[in-house]
């Protein structure tokens, strides 16, 4: 490694750790990163272009009897999915407990029932993979966990443990769950340990410089195996100081700069994704300075205005937050997502919409079948934190017919698909899935409605018919997708500019280096709108039509995309 890069790391780790960190852990720690450059040759993109679409799913998202899920997968990529998608994010992969992959059993291995590691690499002739890093905690039933009970040596902080009487009335909460849970050690005596998201899910030990190369050595693991990009999973909760609120802490951005060097020195063109379920402003500072923490962030306030800019028929709130971001540098973008494997978060609307229409929102969506999960305040109160259910119904009542469903869906896709930044496509809604109320029955959580996983046969079957929602779904976005693909001018970093015709008519303009230039008009009501249009001459690119005339006219729920001549 070069001696700049080994500087660099040395400095982040002494601002974080200090004399904490001694030179026997800085020796192990770069043994470590220089064993990991030693083994990576193989070159990763650097940047982003408008071929650059996400597909989000679970690596056992398909079965088929006697098989393996991961080659069940890669077949079913490669069949429907692959010319549309340039990425795949794969949910946590590893042996696991609960909360359906996110509390990690063993990082370094992948879930048996799921494949082994020659199947990641296969998937990888196909696609460039996304990693989740789940780097806050870890299950209980682990390993280092049970380590750490037993009172090994090395493992005595790993996990955070903490005097139940201290007051932590200031730590920031996203579930209705106790933060501490008693855990019994070898020696009989009981500890009160962090457990920020469940009592199965322990909060990793980050102060410890022990622990901090564990989950460096993780990371590295991942880089090895092909990882283009990485997922920061809670990333917002990895520092604890009691007394503070927990989140966001300036450690925390630090360590993130940490792991940002490390891959820059190990694998240059990763990208680094942070996830942050949080206020617009909180999640935007995890750019750091443009050049020194993630290269992407989740635009977490996408999928809850655009929802509510359809509820609505009003297009003015989705339209100045968006003319309102802004990137620190060129070397970040958005990550563009309406659904994912969880919820629609609301706190990304906080300070954005007044708390009313948040409310209103959360009840309209109730009254037509969506679960809400909450979190508690300081106060003692409550609020909604996350609308349970898939984006295909919740952008629509229950009882309308199918050509509105999808009209709505195609046009909510649509604005995903122009917006700047990289998009990202939740499996289940390529798949046209609706809500899955017998699995959150059977498995008694809200976000199983959106997490159906299918028989590979009897989905493909569903692919096939030409009379299901499904099939009309997934040929709609798959052709967006592809016209998107093919513009310049929906180039992640290509110009964007956002203004709307009244109420009910959002306008987005990209403009690519090259001059090409794509007007995208999207009529948010279920009445025809017309506007006079100041395009001399172009082509509706969803359409195929050349566009004439002085005036527009958008049906309901229509989009247009026009590529001016």
């Amino acid at each position: 490694m070069e001696n700049k890069m080994q500087a660099k790391i040395k400095e982040i780790i002494n601002l974080v750790y200090g004399e904490s960190f001694s030179d026997t852990h800085f020796s192990v720690l770069l043994e470590k990163i220089d064993n990991a450059i030693s083994v990576i040759t193989d070159k990763r993109k650097v940047g982003w272009d408008e071929k650059d679409v996400v597909l989000i799913t679970y690596a056992d998202q398909f079965s088929a009897e006697g098989e393996k899920a991961l080659p069940v997968f890669t077949r079913f990529y490669n069949k429907w999915l692959s010319h549309s998608f340039s990425h795949v994010h794969l949910l946590p992969f590893y042996p696991w407990s609960s909360d359906d992959g996110f509390s990690v059993i063993d990082y370094h291995d992948v879930a048996p029932e799921t494949g082994t590691w020659q199947d990641i690499a296969e998937l990888k002739q196909s696609a460039s993979l996304m990693f989740d890093f789940v780097c806050n905690h870890m299950s209980a039933q682990s390993q280092w966990f049970a380590n750490y009970l037993k009172q090994m040596p090395g493992y005595n902080d790993f996990f955070i443990s903490v005097d139940p009487e201290t007051d932590l009335s200031a730590v920031t909460r996203p579930r209705a769950l106790p933060l501490l849970t008693p855990f019994t050690l070898h020696d009989g005596s009981v500890r009160h340990l962090w457990t920020t998201f469940s009592s199965d899910q322990v909060d990793l030990n980050f102060a410890s410089p022990q622990v901090l190369i564990a989950m460096v050595d993780v990371l590295l693991h991942y880089l090895t195996e092909g990882a283009r990009y990485i997922r920061l999973d809670a990333v917002g909760f990895m520092w604890k100081i009691p007394g503070t609120s927990c989140i966001h802490l300036e450690q925390t951005h630090q360590l993130i700069q940490l792991f940002r060097a490390i891959t820059e020195a190990v694998a240059p063109g990763t990208v680094i994704i942070t996830e942050t379920n949080v206020p617009h402003k909180d999640n935007v500072a995890y750019f750091g300075d443009g050049n020194n923490e993630a290269q992407m962030v989740y635009q977490f306030s996408l999928p809850p205005l655009v929802l509510h800019a359809v509820h609505r028929q009003d297009v003015r709130a989705l339209c100045q937050w968006a003319s309102s971001l802004t990137l620190p540098s060129t070397k970040t973008t958005w990550f563009n997502f309406l659904a994912s494997h969880d919820g629609i978060g609301l706190n990304p609307l906080r300070g954005i919409l007044p708390e009313s229409e948040i409310l209103s929102l959360v009840e309209k969506l109730q009254a037509e079948g969506a679960l809400v999960n909450w979190k508690n305040n300081p106060d003692g109160t409550r609020s909604p934190y996350e609308i349970n259910v898939t984006y295909l119904d919740a952008l629509s009542t229950r009882d309308c017919d199918n050509n509105h469903r999808i009209a709505r869906f195609i046009l909510a896709h649509a604005v995903l698909l122009s917006f700047p930044g990289v998009p990202a496509v939740y499996i289940q809604s390529i798949l046209g899935s609706r809500n899955d109320y017998e699995g959150v029955e059977r498995l008694g959580y809200n976000r199983a409605i959106n997490r159906k996983k299918y028989l590979a046969g009897a989905i493909d079957s569903e692919l096939e018919n030409e009379n299901s929602l499904r099939q009309t779904v997934y040929y709609r976005l798959r052709e967006l997708i592809s016209l998107r693909r093919a513009e310049k001018a929906f180039h992640p970093d290509s110009q964007a500019c956002f203004s709307t015709a009244g109420e009910h008519v959002l306008k987005i303009m990209r403009i690519a280096q090259s001059g090409e230039k794509v007007t995208a008009l999207f009529n948010f009501s279920d009445r025809v709108q017309t506007l006079e249009s100041n395009i001399p001459s172009g082509r509706e690119l969803i359409a195929g039509k050349d566009i004439t005339g002085t005036t527009l006219t958008l049906n309901p729920w229509q989009v247009l995309w026009i590529k001016e001549n």
